[in-house]
């Protein structure tokens, strides 16, 4: 059939109609619609948006502090969880005119997220260490300090013997043996070196094994804590009258993160960290932050929080009024960061980059060092580029941040590690991370050597300027730990000698103790009788020996005394264990016939 024309322009018609009509465009609404109930809705929204930011901050507990990053995030949720109930709410898929309504009230809110956003832009821009180089670098005041003259009163035999995991290893070998405690509670693998009563030792609270075993003794709390003597390598559980019902591994109001942030809502904190007072009663320390350059940059700390974790009785410090019993504010990396400020932006941020002159930074690892009764921050100070030597070293003291330079060139700390571990090649041992002594003037690394067990079997001293020069003595060719340590002192004496660096008159008895140090006899306690029951059990991979004198179990690892082996019932021995060891099961740190 042909097309017919009939006389009429179709496009006409349809607008015609439309007009007639006021029929709308499918794009174009010409009528803003506001939706039904709108005052309900938006009271709903708010009410929704209230409850979902009450469980937001619940889980993510932000300060309440623009310089936060957190509080940007949680401000985000609350205003996400208001447009999301909202618009829901308007069935917007169903009545798509109210679409117009929408996008007209969002334009306020929408405005004022960009203001914020473009603030918190400029805010972060201004603290970048492009811009505020000189400012970084002055976060952490250094003072050059006299080598012989702070460290001649360390002595080798008071130093650190233990690092963070064998301190763990050893304090969870400990508690496996106590019986109340073992199936309830675990040993927290962060331990908090600390001072108490000048004695370099590591504390570590209980946490809870489980959910259900937190269900079943949440009611009186932890009722014990560890400390772990990193001298004499005695471990003791410290049994609490009332136990510590604020932790981190509570759940709920008690959780101590939670329990600080409802205290101090607007305060930015670091994470808490364990100590115990000269009573030996319970702490925790948290350090409370400032962005001092821009919104977000230059971290310091500007004071600190002490929570009884008994009561939960918590009292803020300024940083110049923490109570000297505190020996932890400023934390490992914070310290880290800010000496690596200094280190590198002195001379300007393209200095760091392009030029590198004058340029130092931290060597790897860090240790720490007992000092008038503070625990130093210890590391080793390096060229940008990677070499095997140091030309000098820091101490920074955890509670003031009071930091001390020592210009001593030599050998870097991992390549000290190295030397030691090559003299005691065929035992395959791992050496801890050293501190630096000062033995007849020679600048030297101390370090205990660690087998397979986790446990320490050796002690190695290895000269800073020249790591040629080492000195090792092995547990297993001593009769006790004081012994072994003599014998790696006297060796490494002797590679002195050989080198012509001391005296040959000076042996290792004439390097007396600090008088100002607890010794060995009054930190041990012995007991004498019979053995009445022989018991054993492999724990970590080792066989653990019980002997039975007295009323009391003491235990001792076989590969740290083979002679138990041979011990039988009736035999009458010598237990000597730590005098502040008590409980049901006590370790020993000899037993001998």
């Amino acid at each position: 059939m042909d097309e017919k024309n009939y006389g009429f322009d179709a496009e006409s018609v349809r607008e015609e109609f439309k007009e007639k009509f006021n029929w709308k465009n499918d794009t174009e609404v010409d009528e803003m619609v506001t939706p039904n109930k709108v005052w309900l809705k938006l009271l709903i929204s708010f009410l929704i948006t209230v409850v979902v930011g009450a469980v937001a901050y619940y889980i993510m507990i932000p300060a309440l502090n623009i310089k936060s990053t957190d509080f940007y995030v949680f401000l985000a949720i609350l205003i996400g969880a208001f447009w999301v109930s909202f618009t829901m709410q308007c069935k917007l898929n169903r009545n798509p005119e109210y679409r117009p309504y929408i996008q007209k009230k969002s334009k306020i809110p929408v405005i004022i997220v960009a203001v914020v956003a473009v603030a918190v832009g400029i805010g972060a821009l201004t603290g970048a260490t492009i811009f505020r180089a000189k400012d970084y670098s002055k976060l952490i005041e250094i003072k050059e300090s006299n080598f012989e003259e702070d460290f001649k009163n360390i002595s080798y035999d008071t130093v650190p013997r233990l690092n963070e995991s064998t301190a763990y290893t050893l304090a969870d070998q400990q508690l496996g043996s106590l019986s109340a405690y073992k199936s309830q509670y675990l040993v927290s693998a962060d331990t908090n070196q600390i001072n108490y009563k000048n004695r370099p030792v590591r504390v570590a609270y209980l946490q809870y094994s489980n959910i259900f075993k937190w269900f079943n003794n949440t009611k009186h709390g932890i009722p014990a804590y560890m400390i772990i003597d990193v001298v004499s390598q005695n471990v003791s559980a410290v049994k609490l009258d009332e136990g510590i019902k604020y932790s981190p591994s509570e759940l709920f109001n008690e959780k101590l993160a939670r329990h600080l942030r409802f205290q101090y809502p607007t305060y930015i904190m670091d994470k808490s960290n364990f100590e115990i007072d000269d009573n030996k009663n319970p702490y925790w320390v948290t350090a409370v932050l400032d962005k001092k350059i821009g919104l977000f940059g230059g971290t310091d700390v500007k004071g600190a929080i002490i929570t009884d974790a008994v009561t939960g009785e918590s009292t803020y410090y300024d940083i110049k009024d923490v109570p000297t019993w505190v020996d932890r504010v400023y934390s490992d990396s914070l310290l880290l960061q800010q000496y690596n400020y200094y280190g590198k932006l002195q001379n300007g941020f393209w200095n760091s980059i392009i030029f590198q002159d004058d340029v130092n930074i931290a060597s790897e690892g860090n240790g720490y060092i007992a000092l008038n009764d503070d625990v130093w921050y210890y590391t080793g100070v390096t060229s940008p580029q990677s070499d095997a030597s140091n030309f000098g070293f820091v101490l920074i003291n955890q509670r003031t941040k009071e930091t001390r330079y020592y210009e001593k060139g030599g050998a870097t700390e991992k390549s000290a590690m190295g030397s030691a571990q090559d003299a005691l090649q065929n035992y395959k041992y791992t050496a801890c991370f050293p501190v630096l002594l000062s033995i007849e003037g020679q600048p030297t690394y101390f370090m205990s050597m660690i087998g397979s067990e986790n446990t320490v079997k050796a002690y190695s001293l290895v000269n800073l300027e020249d790591k040629t020069i080492v000195g090792s003595g092995i547990l297993g060719d001593a009769k006790s730990d004081d012994e072994a340590l003599r014998n790696a002192v006297q060796n490494y004496l002797d590679a002195l000698k050989g080198k012509g660096a001391i005296d040959n008159g000076v042996s290792a008895e004439d390097i007396a103790a600090n008088p100002e140090n607890v010794t060995p006899e009054e930190t041990t306690s012995t007991v004498s009788g019979e053995i009445t029951d022989i018991r054993s059990a492999v724990l970590n991979g080792n066989t653990c020996y019980y002997l039975k004198v007295g009323e009391t179990y003491y235990y001792i690892n076989a590969v740290d005394d083979m002679s138990v082996v041979l011990l039988n019932k009736g035999d009458k021995v010598t237990v000597t264990f730590d005098k502040n060891a008590k409980g049901e099961y006590i370790k020993a740190n000899s037993i001998k016939k």
